[in-house]
């Protein structure tokens, strides 16, 4: 098997990819893909039309996510992302091995096409494929705990023994990221609110990024607003990208507390403490206290101000202590572990070689 090795971890938002044994993936990029009519087909079919990666701004309606909910709705647009991947890495060695990791839900047949692609369309030499929630357990540097992931599609728990999962124990949300910017779309925009027009696009990103926050305690707050941090008019407005200023009302601030209080924006529960305990009850009574202490918190959404000081909070009662693991590059801690584990010997086993999938396909 080649020194390296192409780790990639396919969200529902973002994709992150990169050679094993480095601290951080060199590609980080939306997972969007754009259909371009072309002179066979310009009408809206999507025959004859040429599939691109990302937005293309002179027909932002055309694109779309082709992975949603950790569900691959869109397999074209999702091996187009692959090849551009595997193209730009495979400059240096053809017979890099690929490791991609996989969502929990682990559906059959996603985990066939994924083959399928890998070995029949990419020539890919061998494949592992990865439980994302365990890759996150990994780049902790822990191999018992509860991972706690938040991204832009699924919010999950998962707990953990010696590496392995344990069974019928994992909690999914589908509420995350992309709830929180369907919110503040219609929050900022109401009636004229459009997904695909980049001037909301571009505004309510940036909103996400440098106005919201969790509170430690919504109630008080909202009681309370000078209790906001940073009170001052510039903290509290936000200047569009054609120069507008406009005044965020504190829901909009404050719209990550739907991670812990859904129920406030209109979304189904639980939030994600109640998440937690559900699975945590799950697990058998004598280990819980051992598992408490090993609460890996991960995903983009937990890199929001005061995110993890709150789950701390409401996780730690006076029955159990909590000890949260939370790593600074928690964003992409699931192509970090991903990336520790492309070597170990213990996996060996778990690779399939192109000679293994033929093998399987002539039974």
């Amino acid at each position: 098997m080649a020194t390296r090795t192409i780790v990639i971890d396919h969200g529902s938002g973002f994709l992150k990819a990169g050679l094993s044994g480095c601290n951080e993936p060199q590609m980080v990029f939306p997972s969007i893909v754009n259909y371009i009519p072309c002179r066979e087909n310009p009408g809206p079919s999507y025959a004859q039309r040429r599939v691109s990666l990302g937005i293309d701004f002179g027909r932002p309606d055309t694109y779309s996510y082709p992975i949603q909910r950790g569900r691959v709705l869109n397999w074209e647009g999702v091996e187009h992302i692959w090849s551009f991947v595997l193209e730009k890495h495979r400059q240096e060695n053809k017979d890099f091995p690929v490791l991609i990791t996989e969502s929990p839900l682990k559906d059959p047949g996603e985990r066939k096409k994924t083959l399928e692609i890998m070995f029949e369309l990419l020539d890919v030499p061998s494949v592992l494929l990865a439980d994302q929630l365990e890759m996150s357990l990994y780049a902790s540097g822990l191999l018992t705990g509860i991972v706690i992931d938040s991204g832009y599609g699924l919010t999950r728990v998962k707990p953990f023994y010696l590496g392995r999962a344990l069974s019928s124990s994992c909690t999914m949300l589908e509420f995350a990221g992309q709830d929180l910017s369907a919110y503040l779309f219609k929050s900022l925009f109401k009636e004229d609110c459009n997904q695909h027009n980049l001037f909301q696009v571009e505004t309510v990103a940036m909103t996400q990024m440098s106005k919201c926050y969790v509170p430690q305690n919504l109630a008080e707050v909202l009681d309370f607003p000078q209790s906001l941090p940073s009170s001052s008019e510039e903290s509290n407005t936000y200047r569009l990208p054609d120069g507008t200023l406009v005044e965020l009302t504190p829901m909009q601030r404050l719209a990550p507390e739907m991670f812990f209080s859904p129920q406030v924006f209109g979304l189904p529960g639980p939030g994600i403490s109640q998440a937690f305990m559900e699975a945590l009850e799950m697990c058998d009574a004598s280990m819980h206290s051992l598992l408490k202490s090993h609460v890996i918190a991960c995903g983009g959404n937990t890199l929001y101000p005061g995110f993890t000081k709150r789950l701390y909070k409401e996780l730690t009662t006076d029955s159990f202590s909590t000890r949260l693991w939370v790593g600074t590059n928690r964003n992409f801690s699931v192509w970090l572990g991903a990336s520790m584990l492309a070597h170990l010997s213990s996996y060996k086993s778990e690779w399939i070689t192109r000679e293994d999938y033929d093998e399987v396909r002539r039974l």
